[in-house]
């Protein structure tokens, strides 16, 4: 696939998505939410694909990000394997969060969702990446960098951009004050999950259900929960200070889209 293709394809979306990476004052990432049939929260299943240094992260994560009154994030199984975590697959209808040494390649953390034609996100991962371990000395940036990748995967963006603390993991600054959400993140989260859709995009089978009465899903709508897809990186529409996005094309219509968390030049 060339890049010429793609970019007739995605056409306005990557439009909007160049625009949405933009600084906003409610900080939404564009529009993109995972679809829910009722106004429940969300159970959102987590594979854990973390290493021992890093699952007590994700844990305080996962309960940070309850707090919220639209999500219920809990572990839904545990794959560790060193080929699984550099590979992070994601999963229909989940959320997979890993680390790995991914090389000295310019990133510390990524977001990856994928969405289908009305932007609804239907699966999701969060990757920090071990290479750079001098970074991760810096206090409190392993809970703030993992927390913003898991925050991007709800469809949050950052709250500024220039280093700057709103004392939240979705800012770029190293204040100790921001390694996690804060008031403003999970009011915004209650602003973008007000609305019910036609279907739940995440998997609400038994041990993660719902709730409420989840209509059939026909066709396109109907996602194969639990199967697993390497996301393709696609081509950048947009680089900013700190980060970058990426945009490649799926199955089905649907679009992979990864927002970058950029080494800071002086960890490079």
């Amino acid at each position: 696939m060339t890049v010429k293709y793609i970019f007739r394809t995605l056409g306005a979306a990557v439009c909007i998505l160049m625009f949405s990476t933009s600084v906003q004052a409610d900080h939404r990432w564009g529009a993109y939410h995972w679809a829910r049939s009722a106004a429940v929260e969300i159970n959102l299943k987590v594979v854990n694909s973390t290493t021992g240094d890093w699952t007590p992260v994700l844990s305080d994560s996962i309960a940070e990000w309850n707090v919220s009154e639209i999500f219920e994030l809990g572990i839904d199984r545990d794959d560790t394997s060193k080929r699984t975590r550099k590979r992070c697959n994601s999963v229909t209808g989940q959320m997979r969060v890993c680390n790995a040494a991914y090389g000295y390649n310019g990133w510390l953390g990524m977001a990856t969702i994928n969405i289908d034609a009305e932007s609804h996100i239907v699966k999701g991962t969060a990757k920090v990446n071990d290479s750079y371990s001098s970074y991760w000395a810096i206090e409190g940036e392993m809970n703030h960098v993992l927390c913003q990748e898991m925050g991007h995967v709800f469809g949050l963006g950052h709250t500024s951009e220039d280093g700057s603390s709103q004392l939240t993991c979705m800012d770029y600054s190293s204040d100790p004050g921001s390694q996690w959400p804060n008031e403003h993140d999970y009011d915004l989260l209650t602003v973008i999950y007000d609305q019910v859709d036609a279907y739940n995009s995440y998997d609400d089978s038994v041990g993660g259900g719902g709730g409420g009465d989840t209509k059939p899903c026909r066709g396109k709508k109907c996602p194969n929960f639990g199967e697993p897809e390497i996301p393709p990186m696609g081509v950048r529409v947009h680089r900013g200070r700190n980060h970058e996005v990426w945009v490649a094309r799926g199955r089905a219509d649907s679009l992979w889209i990864h927002h970058v968390r950029l080494v800071p030049e002086e960890y490079r």
